[in-house]
């Protein structure tokens, strides 16, 4: 029998349908990310309630994690994204209209960014549980890897944008992401292939929720995935964290300090554009193993060089990996996953990771204030020993194979 050739992904029409709109969206987003709490701070002064409307979004986006994955597995998902579009662009749009009308209260701004945040953990979720319909299986890591490209091109070029559209006109940045939504709206109605596979719905939200947790926590693969993720991303959170206090407390100007962001996600966007090419020279499990002790080893590094700007660069080489290691255990979790559960498994993975990345910035403050900027990395450090030592020894991660050898 003659293998069947599974054309370029490249060529896949839903595919770059959906993967270009949301370049538009994501910019959007990260437009607005930076434009809400400059809004919030012209209006108010007040650098607490600028952090008020920010708390709120992140709080909103991890109660609606796991709720969002027993979503994308029960409705429709074509019909569950163009929704989320809509109602955010009807969002964005009312509050360019009032910030251009001079009536944006705090009130408003929160309730806006709240919307957001709801929709926006839906139509993630669902996005990525769609993928597994949209991309064959030999295609799936590089499917991830192009999305994680994605999003650290959009938030390397996001916030200056969004800083130039507000200081053109406020209301501006808004009118753009109500824009960037209607991309997205227009993308997403032009995808012909069905999002997801016949199902039906017998038992219960709770039930279904507790099937997806169920599968998680009762499959290796996924354990090890939670634990390889979860404290890569806290790692890495907190060590950016640190870099940039520890800059801020030895008076580096801010410009210097937007730098040594802009070196670390251009790390990240540089891995997501060679984690194909790494996916091709090393099997999955050699390549997970690697990646994980070299962040290890760069963070390491990184805590040598705390007081520099130099320190982003080790933590930039850290970043680089992380993409090639997304893209190897997403497209497997994609792969052994059935579409039934896909999103909810997603939502519970997504769940830990954030909530994980979203307590570092604390623990990093308090070590940095308690002892110095070095231990703090150093910890940083150690935990990513964690993730690499899960990944050596996990004999769920020893024993993957490519994406196309489990789906067929």
């Amino acid at each position: 029998m003659k293998s069947r050739t599974v054309p370029s992904l490249w060529r896949n029409r839903d595919f770059n349908l959906l993967w270009t709109s949301q370049i538009l969206s994501d910019l959007g987003g990260a437009i607005a990310q930076l434009a809400i709490p400059l809004l919030v701070l012209e209006m108010t002064g007040s650098a607490v309630q600028a952090g008020v409307v920010g708390t709120a979004a992140q709080v909103t986006k991890l109660a609606c994690r796991l709720p969002a994955g027993v979503l994308a597995d029960r409705v429709n998902r074509r019909s569950a994204l163009l929704v989320c579009d809509i109602v955010r662009l009807l969002a964005f749009a009312a509050l360019a209209v009032a910030v251009a009308t001079g009536h944006a209260g705090l009130t408003t701004i929160i309730v806006v960014a709240v919307i957001d945040a709801v929709c926006g953990a839906v139509f993630n979720t669902t996005e990525h549980a769609a993928l597994r319909s949209l991309v064959a299986g030999p295609h799936l890591p590089a499917a991830v890897a192009r999305n994680e490209a994605r999003s650290y091109g959009t938030s390397l070029a996001g916030p200056p944008l969004g800083g130039l559209l507000f200081g053109i006109t406020q209301a501006l940045p808004f009118v753009g992401n109500a824009v960037s939504y209607l991309a997205s709206l227009i993308g997403v109605a032009l995808i012909r292939k069905p999002m997801q596979t016949s199902r039906d719905n017998p038992d219960g939200h709770l039930a279904a929720l507790v099937e997806g947790l169920r599968f998680v926590f009762t499959n290796p693969f996924l354990r090890s995935v939670l634990i390889i993720a979860a404290p890569l991303n806290f790692a890495l959170t907190g060590t950016i964290f640190t870099i940039i206090v520890t800059l801020q407390r030895h008076g580096t100007e801010p410009g210097v300090i937007g730098l040594a962001e802009t070196i670390v996600g251009a790390g990240g966007l540089l891995g997501a554009l060679a984690a194909p090419a790494l996916h091709r020279w090393m099997p999955f499990a050699r390549l997970i193993r690697a990646l994980c002790w070299a962040a290890f080893g760069f963070l390491a590094v990184s805590a040598l060089l705390t007081i520099s700007v130099a320190t982003a660069a080790p933590v930039a080489i850290a970043v680089f990996v992380g993409p090639a290691c997304n893209a190897a255990l997403f497209a497997h979790q994609a792969a052994i996953t059935p579409d039934v559960l896909q999103g909810r498994v997603l939502s519970v993975i997504f769940l830990f990771a954030m909530s994980a990345a979203a307590a570092a910035p604390l623990l990093a403050g308090l070590i940095v204030t308690a002892w110095s900027a070095r231990v703090a990395v150093l910890v940083f450090a150690a935990v990513v020993a964690l993730s690499a030592v899960t990944a050596t020894i996990a004999p769920a991660i020893r024993e993957m194979r490519p994406a196309e050898l489990v789906t067929g």
